[in-house]
């Protein structure tokens, strides 16, 4: 008899909970079976699904193609424009690009992180501290340029009621939504700018600019800042610019249409795919980029992009010339005059008005008797 019931208890069904847990073993055991290589090309595919074959760009956006096959998509922005802002959040989410290049350097990267309401209190914000560390960041004359730079940018920040580089911020958020995307900073270190742009100039061209930039307070309109996306627009006013400061328009936009071309085809490097084993062949794709610059900067980048480049000469720092020197010398100068100056006057009023003093008086008046009787 019990012979003849063993096969019988061995052919009765499992329950339910048993048959779960065998087929979560059975899913947990086929999902370590999936290799890194396996999952990085099965989220790959559902990028490149989702990614628009035909997208549909804003009119702001120049399209080109890298010898490898790799598209750029550069997004020309006004740094004080709403429209803009939507302009790259349609851009990213209609190409889901692998790599996003913005306008920024690591001196100004800050700016991604901060809202709205700090960078606009502190674009109208300039005061003593931040002119010291701008001189002692980028030395002298480069830091004055650069917060009469702030200047401007803070005229418009209060005309507009807007801070700038909301653009960028868009870039970063939407950037961080696309899978394996990845961001860079495109940009020429700011010092570096500003120091070939000071020694570019002459001593009265670096007048007249600073003259110019005091003085600035013409009204600027939103429609004015939607302006400097057309490009027929923003070359004239380049050409203007051209005419009076040729060799800072060299520096300060077409040496960077070189370094940011430069940067977006080194983000534009084909994509190589993970291997299951070290046997299996390497294979590579072409990457998607999404550039966000100046409006300024989209002719220069077209015109560079298919040159061989070659940053090394614009990454140098030319040393002073003697009129730097010169005016370098004439402001410590001024500054230590005015001070000694001060001192001295401070000084003057201090001892007249303790000589002024009742007590004071008294006690010359007594030593004065002392002095007669010896």
């Amino acid at each position: 008899m019990q012979e003849e019931q063993q096969p019988e208890a061995a052919a009765e069904p499992m329950s339910s909970s048993d048959a779960l847990e065998d087929d979560q073993k059975e899913t947990s055991d086929a999902s370590q079976n999936i290799s890194d290589a396996d999952a990085f090309k099965i989220l790959l595919e559902m990028k490149m699904e989702k990614r628009q074959k035909k997208p549909n760009l804003p009119s702001t956006v120049t399209e080109l193609v890298t010898e490898e096959g790799s598209k750029v998509f550069v997004v020309g922005t006004a740094h004080f424009s709403d429209s803009s802002k939507r302009d790259v959040v349609k851009t990213i989410q209609e190409v889901q690009p692998d790599v996003v290049v913005v306008e920024l350097c690591q001196y100004r990267v800050s700016m991604l992180k901060m809202d709205e309401k700090t960078l606009l209190k502190e674009a109208k914000e300039i005061n003593l501290e931040k002119l010291q560390q701008a001189i002692k960041q980028n030395g002298v004359m480069s830091g004055l340029m650069q917060m009469l730079l702030l200047k401007v940018s803070a005229h418009i920040t209060e005309q507009l009621g807007m801070a700038p580089g909301g653009e960028f911020r868009e870039a970063f958020k939407e950037a961080g939504k696309v899978p394996f995307c990845k961001f860079h900073l495109g940009d020429r270190p700011i010092p570096v700018t500003f120091k070939r742009a000071i020694a570019a100039l002459s001593f009265w061209q670096k007048v007249k600019l600073a003259w110019g930039l005091c003085f600035l307070s013409d009204p600027i309109s939103k429609d004015d800042v939607e302006k400097c996306k057309q490009k027929d627009l923003l070359e004239q006013m380049m050409a203007e610019m051209i005419g009076e400061f040729p060799d800072l328009h060299r520096t300060i936009v077409s040496e960077r249409d070189i370094y940011l071309t430069y940067m977006l085809k080194q983000a534009a490097k084909r994509i190589e795919l993970p291997r299951a084993s070290e046997t299996e062949p390497r294979k590579c794709i072409p990457s998607v980029v999404v550039g966000v610059v100046g409006m300024g900067h989209v002719p220069g980048i077209e015109k560079n992009w298919n040159t061989d480049l070659n940053i090394q000469e614009i990454m140098s720092v030319p040393p002073p010339s003697t009129s730097s020197k010169v005016l370098r010398f004439v402001i410590k100068a001024t500054v230590f005059g005015l001070m000694g100056y001060g001192c001295y006057q401070v000084g003057q009023r201090t001892i007249q008005f303790i000589l002024s003093m009742p007590t004071t008086q008294n006690c010359l008046q007594r030593l004065t008797e002392i002095r007669l009787r010896h």
